[in-house]
C-alpha cells in the first residue's frame, strides 16, 4: 500500500510539473502570435506589397511546426540525448561555418548569423543552443565523482565550448555567444563545481567580452553611445532604445489598446522581433507586461522543478541547461529593450518573430517535459522493483535515483567547502 501510494505521489508531480509548464508556454506562444500581428501589421504591409498579415503567417506554420516538434521530442526519452548531440552539435557547428561565410550567409545588423533557404531563412545558432546543452550535460553527469579536477573536467567540455563560442564570434553574434556560454557556466554551477574555479571563469569570460566589445567599431558604439549615453545620439545610434522606452512609458496602467500601438508605425525598429516586449507595453500597459514577466518566471520554475524531482544526474542537468538557456535569453532580451543591459539582438524566447528561434525552444519545452514524465515512470519502476523484486530495471531505477540523491548531496558538500 506504502509503495502505491508513492507511485501515484510521484506519477502526481510528474503530472503537475508538466501542466506547470505546459500553461505558461501555450501562454506565451499566443501571445506572441497576437503581438507578432499587431506589432508587425505596418511593416508588414510596408515590405511585402500590402499584405499585413505576412509577418503573422509565417509566425503561425511556425507555432504549428515548434508544437508538432516539441510533442514530438517530448515522447523520445530523454536520455537519448546523451547521443543526440552529436548529431545535432554537429550539423549545428557546420551550418554556423557556411552562416558566417560572406557569399553563403545573410548579414543582417552587423550579424552573420542566417542561412536564406528560400522560403525559410534557417539560424543555427539555435539548433547549437540545445545541443551544446545537452553535450555539457552529458559531458558533467558522467564527470560527476571528478569535479575537483581542473583538468580531466576540462576535457572535452573546454574545447567543444570554445569551438562553438568561436563559430558564434565568427558570425558577429555576441548576444547568441554570451547565452551559450553562460548556460554552460551555470549549469557548471548546478553540477557541484567549486565556487573558486567558477570566479576564474567568470573572469576569463568578462575580459573576453570586453575585448571583444572594445575591439568591434560597432559593438563600441552599441555599448558607449545606443547604452550608455542614448540621448547622445537621440537619432541615430541611440534611436532604438529611446523609441522603445517612449512605447513602454506609453502605456501606462492599461495600455493604449490592442492594436493600438504608435510606436509600430516606423518609429521604433524591429518591433515584431527584438523589441516585441515595448510594444506589449505600449498597449496593453503595466498590467500586460506584468502578466508576460509573470508567465516567464512560472515557466522558469515549472523548468527548476522538473530539474529538482529528476531522478538521474543526466535529467537533472538537461532540465537545468535549458532552463539557464531559456531564463538568461529572457533576462538578455528584456534588459536590452528596458535600457539594463545593451541592446544584442536575441530575440524573447516564444514571443518574438522568428521560425527556428520559436521551433527551437518549443523542442526544448519538449525535453523539459520528457524529463517529468520519464521521472514520474522511474518513481513507478522504483516502487515496483521495492515491493516485489519482480522487474530488476525498477530496482536498476532506484539505485540510480539513489546515486543521483548523493551526487547532489556531494555537490553541496564540495561547494559548500570550496
Amino acid at each position: 500500500m506504502e509503495d502505491r501510494t508513492q507511485r501515484r505521489s510521484l506519477a502526481a508531480t510528474s503530472r503537475a510539473d508538466t501542466i506547470l509548464l505546459l500553461v505558461p508556454t501555450w501562454f506565451l506562444t499566443a501571445m506572441g502570435l497576437v503581438m507578432v500581428l499587431s506589432a508587425g501589421s505596418v511593416s508588414a504591409a510596408q515590405g511585402y506589397d500590402g499584405n499585413s498579415f505576412w509577418y503573422f503567417q509565417r509566425q503561425v506554420v511556425y507555432t504549428l511546426a515548434g508544437l508538432g516538434v516539441g510533442a514530438l521530442v517530448a515522447r523520445i526519452p530523454y536520455r537519448a540525448w546523451r547521443r543526440l548531440w552529436i548529431p545535432l552539435l554537429g550539423i549545428a557547428a557546420v551550418l554556423m561555418m557556411v552562416a558566417a561565410h560572406p557569399s553563403a550567409g545573410t548579414s543582417l545588423y552587423g550579424a552573420s548569423r542566417w542561412i536564406d533557404l528560400g522560403p525559410v531563412t534557417l539560424q543555427p545558432s539555435e539548433f547549437a543552443k540545445l545541443g551544446l546543452i545537452a553535450f555539457a550535460a552529458t559531458v558533467l553527469a558522467a564527470k560527476s565523482s571528478k569535479l575537483n579536477d581542473v583538468a580531466h573536467l576540462a576535457l572535452p567540455l573546454v574545447p567543444v565550448v570554445a569551438i562553438v563560442a568561436g563559430l558564434g564570434i565568427m558570425q558577429r553574434d555576441l548576444g547568441t555567444t554570451v547565452i551559450m556560454c553562460g548556460s554552460v557556466f551555470l549549469l557548471l554551477f548546478v553540477a557541484g563545481v567549486r565556487l573558486r574555479y567558477l570566479g576564474a571563469s567568470a573572469a576569463v569570460g568578462l575580459v573576453a567580452i570586453a575585448y571583444l566589445i572594445v575591439g568591434e567599431p560597432y559593438r563600441r558604439t552599441r555599448f558607449f553611445e545606443a547604452w550608455l549615453d542614448p540621448q547622445a545620439d537621440a537619432s541615430g545610434a541611440g534611436y532604438q532604445l529611446i523609441q522603445g522606452l517612449i512605447a513602454i512609458g506609453s502605456g501606462g496602467w492599461t495600455g493604449l489598446g490592442l492594436g493600438s500601438s504608435r510606436a509600430k508605425w516606423d518609429y521604433l525598429p524591429n518591433a515584431h522581433s527584438d523589441f516585441i516586449f515595448a510594444v506589449i507595453a505600449e498597449e496593453l500597459g503595466l498590467l500586460g507586461a506584468l502578466t508576460v514577466l509573470l508567465a516567464f518566471g512560472v515557466l522558469s520554475f515549472a523548468a527548476i522543478r522538473i530539474a529538482l524531482h529528476a531522478t538521474d544526474t543526466f535529467g537533472r542537468l538537461l532540465a537545468a541547461g535549458i532552463a539557464a538557456w531559456i531564463g538568461l535569453q529572457t533576462v538578455i532580451n528584456l534588459g536590452a529593450v528596458t535600457g539594463l543591459l545593451p541592446i544584442t539582438g536575441v530575440p524573447l524566447p516564444l514571443v518574438s518573430f522568428g521560425g527556428t528561434a520559436l521551433v527551437v525552444t518549443l523542442a526544448a519545452i519538449g525535453v523539459l517535459a520528457s524529463v517529468a514524465r520519464g521521472s514520474g515512470a522511474r518513481g513507478g519502476a522504483r516502487g515496483s522493483g521495492a515491493r516485489g523484486g519482480a522487474r530488476g530495471s525498477g530496482a536498476r531505477g532506484g539505485a540510480r535515483g539513489s546515486g543521483a540523491s548523493r551526487e547532489a548531496r556531494g555537490s553541496g558538500i564540495r561547494r559548500a567547502t570550496s
